[in-house]
């Protein structure tokens, strides 16, 4: 069986976790924040009308910006309530209840793969420890050779950055570029953000 994810042991921990999440973002989309920035990334990387998957979607505030962009999406999240408020705040994309560790989305009848996956918001450091190189060998499986991952968490969240790239090596990745924001600034040894775009090792 899987561990749960950390994640998952909040919202146990504190019910009204998911819809404070929800919240939040509703309520800084009122104020007219940009929310959009890791979206724009992706879309200037992706070929036109790609298939892109939202691995960790929450809300559905990127995977929606990137619909409208006219690329073809599907987000999956563990928690049904931030899947729930995707669906209603951002119609268009597929969105899925799942777990990234058990991540098969042929089973689920959606063809693969992607040319691009998304993982923001801090994703990487809410899995269960133990499942952190399934995950990211699961979202290898699903991009296509020639594809790339691009997935940011920041520092200080008991994820070593060195220890994520070699968890991503472990599970088949080779880095393209790294940087510190998704604004593109350099990748640097103090930086507090990392945004790794990753590509299938050859």
């Amino acid at each position: 069986m899987v561990e749960q994810s950390i994640w998952m042991r909040k919202v146990e921990a504190d019910p009204g976790h998911s819809q404070w999440y929800v919240e939040r973002f509703r309520s800084l989309a009122r104020a007219g924040e940009d929310l959009a920035g890791e979206a724009r990334l992706i879309d200037a990387i992706a070929p036109r009308a790609a298939r892109i998957l939202d691995a960790g979607c929450g809300p559905g505030r990127l995977g929606g910006h990137l619909f409208e962009a006219g690329h073809d999406v599907v987000g999956v999240d563990v928690d049904p309530a931030l899947i729930e408020a995707a669906e209603q705040d951002h119609p268009g994309p597929r969105w899925l209840v799942g777990d990234l560790a058990e991540l098969d989305l042929p089973a689920r009848g959606i063809a693969e793969p992607f040319d691009v996956i998304l993982s923001a918001g801090n994703v990487m450091t809410f899995l269960a420890p133990s499942t952190r190189v399934e995950v990211l060998a699961r979202l290898r499986a699903h991009l296509r050779s020639d594809g790339r991952a691009v997935i940011g968490f920041g520092a200080g969240r008991e994820y070593a950055f060195d220890q994520f790239l070699d968890d991503a090596d472990a599970a088949g990745f080779t880095p393209d570029l790294l940087l510190s924001t998704w604004d593109l600034r350099p990748f640097t040894d103090d930086a507090d953000f990392l945004v790794a775009i990753l590509r299938p090792a050859a």
